[in-house]
Formats: C-alpha cells, sequence, structure tokens
C-alpha cells in the first residue's frame, strides 16, 4: 500500500485533496465567524427590542412561586414595596469589568407589581422579591468590599425599583461569613428570609429614592451560553469540515482500492505481477 501512496499519481491527487480539505476547513472557519457576527448582532437586536418595550409592571411577566420562564431573563419590569431591615447579603466572587467584588442583595417585601395584588392573593401573604441592587468593588485582598458601610444602607420606606429580571441561579456551598453568599438562590433564601418567593431575581437599573453612588448599577443580563452564536451558520460550518474529511478520505480509499487490486491481479496472474516488480525495479 506504501508502494501504490508514492507513485506520482496518487501524490498528485493527494496535494490536491490536500488543498480541496484546506478551502474546506477555510470556509468552515468563515462560517463560525459568521455564526459568532450573527449570533452578536441577534443579542443586540434582543436588548434593543427589550429597552424599547420599557419596564412592564412584575406581576405580569412573573407571579411568586411560578416557574421563571428562560424568556424572561434581561426583560425589564417595575415594582415597588420596602426593603426588609436586616436581610441584605453580599454575594462573593463576582468581577465586573475585571475588577473583583461583591453583588450587594436585598430582599423587598413588594406592594405593588401592577396587579394590585392579584399575583398573590391566593398566597399567605405579599411575597419577597430579591434585588441586587449593583456591585462594589472589593479590597486589595478581596475579603471585604472597599465602601463604607453606610453606603450599603438600602433606602427606608417605599420603594419603586425599574430592573431587568434574571433566573434564580443554582444552590451554592455557602459561605462561612456572616451575611454572605455565593449564589443567588431562592430555594436557600426563602429559608432564611420566608416566604412566598420569586423565583427569579431583580437586577436594578435605577431606584425611587435613589441609592448610594458607591453601588454601581450593572448591565442587562443575558442567557450564559446561549448568546452570540447562530446555529446554521455553525452546521455550515461543520458541513465544510465534513466535506474537507471526505477529501482526504476518498484519497485513502483509492489507494486502498488500487492496492487491492494489484494484490488480487497478482493472485491470478504471478508471473504477471513478477515481471512488473522487476519492471519497477
Amino acid at each position: 500500500m506504501v508502494s501504490v501512496a508514492l507513485r506520482p499519481r496518487m501524490i498528485g491527487l493527494l496535494l490536491l485533496f490536500l488543498l480541496v480539505a484546506a478551502v474546506c476547513a477555510r470556509l468552515g472557519v468563515w462560517q463560525l465567524d459568521r455564526a459568532h457576527e450573527r449570533g452578536d448582532l441577534a443579542d443586540r437586536q434582543a436588548a434593543a427590542e427589550a429597552q424599547n418595550q420599557g419596564p412592564e409592571g412584575l406581576g405580569a411577566l412573573l407571579e411568586p412561586q411560578s416557574t421563571f420562564p428562560g424568556d424572561l431573563v434581561g426583560r425589564q419590569a417595575w415594582v415597588e414595596g420596602e426593603y426588609v431591615p436586616g436581610t441584605q447579603m453580599l454575594v462573593e466572587g463576582r468581577a465586573h469589568d475585571g475588577e473583583p467584588g461583591f453583588l450587594v442583595l436585598t430582599a423587598m417585601r413588594v406592594s405593588e407589581d401592577g396587579t394590585g395584588g392579584a399575583s398573590w392573593a391566593d398566597l399567605s401573604g405579599a411575597p419577597v422579591l430579591p434585588v441586587v441592587r449593583g456591585w462594589v468593588p472589593a479590597t486589595t485582598d478581596g475579603s471585604d468590599p472597599d465602601v463604607d458601610a453606610s453606603d450599603l444602607a438600602e433606602p427606608a420606606g417605599t420603594v419603586r425599583l425599574v430592573g431587568y429580571l434574571q433566573a434564580s441561579e443554582a444552590l451554592g456551598q455557602g459561605s462561612s461569613v456572616l451575611g454572605r453568599t455565593d449564589s443567588i438562590s431562592s430555594a436557600s433564601l426563602a429559608n432564611v428570609w420566608g416566604g412566598p418567593i420569586y423565583s427569579g431575581y431583580l437586577v436594578v437599573s435605577s431606584s425611587q429614592p435613589s441609592q448610594a453612588d458607591a453601588i454601581v448599577l450593572l448591565d442587562r443580563p443575558s442567557i450564559e451560553g446561549g448568546d452570540g452564536l447562530n446555529l446554521q451558520n455553525l452546521f455550515y460550518a461543520l458541513q465544510w469540515w465534513i466535506f474537507g474529511g471526505f477529501a482526504v478520505l476518498l484519497w485513502l480509499r483509492l489507494v486502498r482500492d488500487e492496492t487491492r487490486g494489484e494484490e488480487k491481479s497478482a493472485d491470478e496472474d504471478p508471473f504477471g505481477a513478477l515481471a512488473r516488480a522487476e519492471a519497477e525495479a
């Protein structure tokens, strides 16, 4: 088989097929780049549409104690209520623009969600909404927030919030420091804050009355791992790479078939095969 593969004709075919494979590989890379570009464009369009829609009452989008639909991630909502004293937590290990820090998480007892209380009429009372009020940087060693404690205080009285919805996170490992957590899990928070509770949380974009400027407001959240890629172009990229692989496999098949053909001829005409071998020598 090696002697057949080293023949000038087979080497010429190999170079041709490798050229075809290289072209297919390059086209696959181009389609992959297009997949990212079109995916990013779709994300920007979705963000713009969500922004243009304006905030809706939380009760029209999500009821307490109900499953959080994935298409609500990043949707704008408004809600009114009062922050529950003593519920504030710092969510550890959350970077913003590459800088380590904490999320400021507080429970809000909802008083108005656009339904006049109808969304929780069948529950035991007004629901608790986990609210991410923003982000604060950490000290150099990362152990504490690098802001004054007074800047973390929540506004008193009735507060009207506008923000982005995000799904509850998976249950974390917990934290050894009092008043801190490593995840925003509604199931875990219900054990601490009580219920009824929402299956998602609100990322604040504006607050009336306002909170301290030391708390940095966050961008619109998106579905982790689900954005930035157009599946149609991704499939096109896979097709081109498969075509390139077929080109190389086709050459191997030609070499194998020609080798088998010569071996069969040798079995049927051993003297002829010997003569050809001597001629090649």
